[in-house]
């Protein structure tokens, strides 16, 4: 096993573990690519402001902008100790994530994984792979908004992964949070990353009047994971 892929013993299904490492080597290769179509929101990076989302939306329409290893190891591992039959995934993209937590929920039973995906061509493409990993029919992906795909969700929802564009972190999560049992998981990425873009949401997880216990861990430069605990 090549050292980067060392995470990924984490997932006892070889034929899994082959199809992330795959799809993790085509996410690598296009990282240098994401960094300049990015290039120009260094500044604003820099002095700790927003981006604008709005018109950086269509930058990645054809990007994995997937989870690394490690945090796809950590959300599998999280997955199996909650015993999660029912997850949420808030940006689905090409579906390496994906992977992750419907093989967590197939090793914990069965159950589903609903996803999210508002690029119908990326919703394709991660059918696709999530076939070739045999792991289809423990998931959903809503096509659209999710905003509006999500708002019938029913519960109790176990793990929750929040992993759209920063804008919308702190709204989905709201939107979800009634159906979330007591103890479920919500871990969210890019918060270390984008950090003005996600200052609301942070604020809101780490508000225990909010009925959540949240911290940062260090994965792929600032990963938040919380606890529903009321």
């Amino acid at each position: 096993m090549k050292k980067k892929d060392q995470p990924l013993a984490a997932v006892p299904d070889p034929a899994v573990r082959a199809v992330l490492s795959r799809l993790h080597a085509e996410a690598d290769r296009e990282t240098p690519k994401l960094v300049w179509r990015f290039a120009s929101q260094g500044p604003r990076l820099f002095f700790g402001r927003k981006l604008p989302w709005d018109r950086l939306a269509s930058r990645v329409d054809d990007a994995f902008i997937a989870v690394d290893r490690t945090q796809g190891a950590f959300c599998y591992l999280l997955a199996r100790a909650l015993g999660a039959r029912q997850i949420v995934e808030f940006g689905t993209s090409y579906a390496i994530s994906t992977i992750y937590l419907a093989c967590a929920v197939r090793d914990n039973g069965g159950g589903l994984v609903i996803g999210t995906e508002r690029v119908p061509s990326k919703a394709k493409k991660a059918w696709d792979h999530l076939r070739e990993a045999g792991l289809e029919s423990y998931v959903e992906i809503r096509e659209g908004d999710a905003l509006e795909t999500l708002r019938d969700l029913e519960g109790p929802i176990d793990f929750m992964l929040n992993d759209g564009f920063p804008p919308y972190a702190l709204p989905i999560l709201e939107l979800v949070a009634p159906r979330l049992r007591p103890g479920a998981v919500v871990v969210t990425d890019n918060v270390g990353a984008f950090k003005a873009d996600h200052a609301e949401y942070l604020e809101h997880v780490r508000d225990p009047t909010n009925g959540f216990c949240s911290g940062l861990f260090p994965m792929n430069e600032g990963t938040e994971l919380s606890v529903r605990v009321a």
